[in-house]
């Protein structure tokens, strides 16, 4: 079933900040922000504490929601996949998206999202020469193909366990690179000696 994202989701903007979000210790509030996620997930350790200072009551982030990053060369989707353990609010930069079905999972609507269909459709509608930026209305219309739960859910599993594979194979590069760069200094040294 095709439905556009606003019938499944509310999207929200970002906290709105004046300028340069503040860090404000100890304030127990934590603010995410582009350089803290990446696909994959939210480097939660990385991010700063603040304090809100517009009128607006902040929407606290919730385990499922899913934060697109709106702005910039790379629009992508990750998964808030725990609950936040200090309240947290999301940069500007961020739409913040939150099914209103219990026939979706986030976890499958963070994927779709990442995929290159959706991927052509927010790149045909991206605005801007120098910062892209998608709008609201944009991500809002966007089309997404919906199976039944245990579809997304085999969906998940099938994407997860070719992401560990993946950083499998990436540690199994990074050792082999160090076994050839210990053995290219053992080489050097040893003729060294010589």
């Amino acid at each position: 079933m095709i439905m556009q994202l606003k019938q499944l989701a509310n999207i929200n903007a970002g906290y709105p900040f004046r300028g340069k979000i503040p860090e404000v210790a100890n304030s127990g509030i934590l603010a995410v922000q582009m350089k803290n996620t990446s696909p994959e997930d939210i480097r939660w350790s990385n991010c700063i504490e603040t304090e809100p200072s517009g009128k607006r009551q902040p929407d606290w982030l919730q385990a499922g929601d899913i934060l697109f990053v709106a702005r910039g060369n790379h629009n992508y989707a990750v998964l808030v996949d725990k609950t936040p353990v200090l309240p947290s609010i999301a940069a500007p930069h961020f739409f913040v998206i939150s099914s209103t079905t219990p026939t979706v999972l986030p976890q499958f609507l963070t994927w779709q999202l990442n995929q290159a269909p959706c991927q052509r459709y927010l790149e045909q509608h991206t605005e801007g020469t120098l910062t892209k930026s998608i709008r609201k209305n944009v991500l809002e219309d966007l089309p997404v193909t919906i199976p039944d739960i245990h579809k997304q859910q085999s969906i998940i599993n099938l994407a997860d366990t070719i992401r560990q594979e993946q950083h499998i194979a990436e540690q199994i590069i990074r050792n082999g690179q160090q076994l050839l760069n210990t053995i290219a200094h053992d080489i050097i040294h040893a003729h060294k000696r010589t």
